[in-house]
């Protein structure tokens, strides 16, 4: 046992795009060692198939948790069909296992290296609001979680959830339908601060919602959908993602800001750094893409979406970003888009509207300080891509 820790602690000094404070844990084992060797004292495992586990249910394994104390779950190998609702304020950490054979591979990403799928197949129809269809929630509580309509959503909370949830190398997946069958949330994300590394999200319509006064900060993922697919009222930090198109409707981003008055204390903004904007390579061979997808458009007309250093294929339209509908033809001056030294065939701003790029002056003041108004605590910077 204590050979394979050993080897487990060396590789984690020598980890890139995986966490060196987790990868000895998330590492599968040979048999007969226990699958806990190298994680944190305390941490509870998860598994669909292995009968030493625990628990065979995430959201079993979630409840279980004292509403005190940090908190870790191993999650083993395999597909788990549930919703995972986390309520609880103190630290919760979701590590997805990992193989050898694919972990270090350098030409890997989230797709071909998670062992571990968490999904739900619900959508929204007439009566539900939209966080009822959420594979992974994230909030203080039920109403907490709600999203509402309109330009303002649902109303605002006097609470504040998880102030540290991270996930990583975890598959979060909303499977409704092959195509937008209406509102098919992966995430919901609510007065509450949470950290993705190395996961994917797919759904068609409104994959990613990051919700009042939440901060969310997402790096080495993958984000699939169509519509809207992130969209939200929070703060959201997107670093070295992928967002793949599997289809193009509405815009990739919908994003709401307000005026102190429906969410006090809110920081809004969607921020994408870094990252690529691709057709899905699981998009229908049918489905046309080109100069289809619009980079956004303003769920309210205090909107803030910001694309830096983003290549950008041929799926995404010259124009950029679109007004919300034909009921609210005019992107206002209150909204903010912005873009800073896209690249790629669907890159070239010159039809952009020229107030929409950023000269390098203006683009110092999107970083992650600048944008949260403090360092995060609650991120893990050393987390290597």
């Amino acid at each position: 046992m204590w050979y394979f820790l050993g080897v487990f602690v060396a590789l984690a000094s020598q980890v890139t795009a995986l966490s060196p404070n987790y990868i000895a844990c998330q590492l599968q084992k040979p048999a007969g060692l226990s699958p806990l060797i190298g994680c944190p004292a305390g941490t509870i495992y998860v598994s669909a198939t292995d009968p030493t586990a625990q628990f065979s249910s995430v959201q079993a394994a979630v409840e279980s948790l004292p509403p005190y104390g940090a908190a870790t779950l191993l999650i083993g190998e395999g597909d788990y069909h549930e919703t995972v609702n986390v309520s609880r304020t103190d630290p919760v950490t979701m590590l997805g296992q990992l193989t050898w054979s694919t972990a270090f591979d350098p030409t890997g990403n989230a797709t071909s290296r998670n062992l571990a799928h968490i999904w739900d197949n619900k959508y929204v129809i007439t009566g539900m609001d939209d966080a009822q269809s959420a594979v992974l929630v994230v909030s203080p509580n039920f109403n907490g979680s709600l999203i509402g309509a309109g330009t303002t959503g649902a109303p605002y909370q006097p609470y504040f959830g998880n102030v540290d949830f991270k996930a990583y190398n975890i598959d979060f997946e909303n499977r409704a339908a092959n195509y937008s069958i209406s509102q098919a949330l992966v995430t919901d994300i609510s007065y509450a601060n949470a950290s993705f590394y190395g996961c994917t999200f797919a759904s068609y319509q409104d994959t990613w919602y990051t919700g009042k006064n939440a901060s969310t900060y997402v790096v080495d993922s993958i984000i699939y959908g169509m519509t809207d697919y992130l969209f939200g009222f929070g703060t959201a930090w997107f670093q070295n993602v992928i967002l793949a198109n599997r289809a193009c409707g509405g815009g990739i981003t919908a994003w709401k800001g307000t005026n102190q008055t429906d969410a006090p204390g809110n920081r809004y903004g969607v921020y994408i750094a870094d990252s690529k904007i691709i057709r899905s390579p699981d998009a229908n061979a049918t489905t046309v893409t080109d100069s289809q997808c619009y980079l956004g458009r303003p769920w309210n007309d205090l909107c803030t979406a910001v694309y830096l250093r983003t290549y950008m294929d041929s799926s995404v339209n010259a124009t950029g970003f679109i007004p919300f509908s034909t009921a609210r033809p005019v992107i206002m001056n209150t909204t903010y888009y912005a873009e800073y030294m896209s690249y790629g065939p669907g890159g070239n701003t010159t039809a952009r509207a020229s107030d929409h790029i950023l000269t390098d002056s203006e683009a110092t003041n999107f970083t992650i300080e600048g944008v949260f108004l403090e360092t995060p605590q609650w991120i893990d910077y050393g987390y290597q891509i």
